[in-house]
């Protein structure tokens, strides 16, 4: 794996409303890989807070997840400029 596909994994893991199921269609990592992946790849204070982060968050999981979220981000992630 690249750098680029190891620092998406890693943007991706920190989104709120990007499932594990999505970074194991796109790259093939199960949760237990990107924890792993995060485990090696981030500081370790940068770890507790992501593992304390995303651990219960029903939107990390594609089958806890209200079927309302019907997309990977919220609407006012992405700012486009006029």
């Amino acid at each position: 794996m690249d750098h680029v596909d190891t620092s998406r994994i890693i943007e991706m893991a920190w989104e709120d409303r990007t499932p594990f199921e999505a970074i194991h269609r796109l790259y093939g990592l199960d949760e237990k890989a990107v924890i792993r992946l995060m485990r090696d790849e981030l500081k370790a204070s940068s770890f507790k807070l992501w593992r304390a982060r995303v651990s219960g968050r029903k939107t990390k999981h594609q089958k806890l997840r209200s079927p309302d979220v019907s997309r990977g981000y919220c609407p006012t992630q992405y700012k486009h400029r006029k």
